[in-house]
């Protein structure tokens, strides 16, 4: 059996045997009514303007922290006076798309993505959230906690979990360190799959449908803390070094004044009793201005990373 038909039948099996089960899905809600809630904030709604529209390319917190994405939104229409829509996908790629398209004004999105919608249409950059005081995040490398393994490169002929193809702490990074061994996802492991959720990829880890994974270490913090049914069954063997943070993002044509009220709303939302209390549900400290310089280091991997597939040719 070919490695291309191997990974396309586990990813299969895997599908189906958690589509099967509860799990920790983000992509479950597809998009939060406007009916029926509680605002929050003091401006008045005007109802008759367009949504702002918001999409949920990637979330600081797994599926089940995923209402408090819902009091933010509330919050943000409070504090706009307009009404606000979040939009969820299935993988980073989309979002990126609506962002270049149009279809949506702007995104919790993956710093992987946002450095490649950087340079392919202008994406821009609005804020960083800040979590134990840095704007930045880790990719851990995860094996079930009875393997003996303890490095990556002790999963050579294993079986791996990614997250989405454009993730930088599911994907760029273990490629990157891949990379610095000379091998590829290809030629070092002996079949991979695309679990598209952070927390999906705990869990295969967890019930030994997979050797290892690369998890965001925001999620794995998050469920290990507040749902430790699966990273209690795991445990971190490669930390990697730190990374710009998942960040806020708007879309290049955004009216200059939508963009500046939203910052605002970002950059003071701690300051808010409601606020704050939001953003300590998530475990974030507060948002800051965002700054592109964070992000070099992701492109510093991206460009060795392209460097060696072009050798591979």
């Amino acid at each position: 059996m070919g490695r291309k038909v191997a990974r396309l039948l586990v990813a299969l099996w895997v599908a189906v045997l958690l589509a099967a089960t509860v799990g920790c899905e983000r992509r479950e809600a597809k998009e939060i009514s406007l009916k029926d809630t509680k605002r929050l904030g003091s401006r008045p709604l005007d109802q008759r303007g367009a949504p702002l529209r918001i999409a949920m390319g990637a979330m600081i917190t797994p599926k089940e922290g995923f209402f408090y994405y819902e009091k933010m939104k509330r919050y943000i229409e409070g504090e706009l006076g307009r009404p606000v829509q979040l939009i969820d996908r299935d993988n980073y790629g989309e979002v990126n798309q609506l962002l270049e398209s149009g279809g949506a004004d702007a995104a919790f999105i993956c710093a992987g993505p946002y450095v490649e919608g950087r340079v392919r249409f202008g994406i821009e950059l609005l804020a960083m959230p800040l979590v134990n005081g840095v704007p930045q995040y880790y990719s851990y490398i995860i094996v079930h906690k009875d393997s003996k393994m303890r490095a990556l490169s002790d999963l050579r002929g294993k079986s791996f979990a990614f997250s989405d193809p454009g993730s930088n702490s599911g994907k760029i990074v273990p490629t990157y360190l891949l990379s610095l061994m000379n091998e590829t996802p290809d030629t070092f492991f002996k079949k991979y799959i695309y679990t598209y959720s952070h927390d999906k990829s705990v869990r295969v880890v967890a019930e030994k449908l997979a050797d290892g994974a690369a998890v965001d270490s925001l999620i794995f913090d998050y469920l290990a803390r507040n749902d430790p049914e699966y990273t209690s069954q795991v445990k971190i063997i490669q930390k990697s070094l730190p990374h710009g943070i998942p960040p806020v993002v708007v879309r290049p044509n955004l009216p200059a004044e939508t963009k500046q009220r939203l910052r605002k709303t970002f950059l003071h939302m701690h300051e808010s009793p409601i606020g704050g209390a939001i953003l300590a549900g998530m475990n974030i400290d507060k948002f800051v201005a965002g700054d592109d310089r964070n992000y070099d280091s992701i492109r510093q991997m991206q460009r060795l990373i392209d460097r060696q597939e072009r050798k591979k040719r």
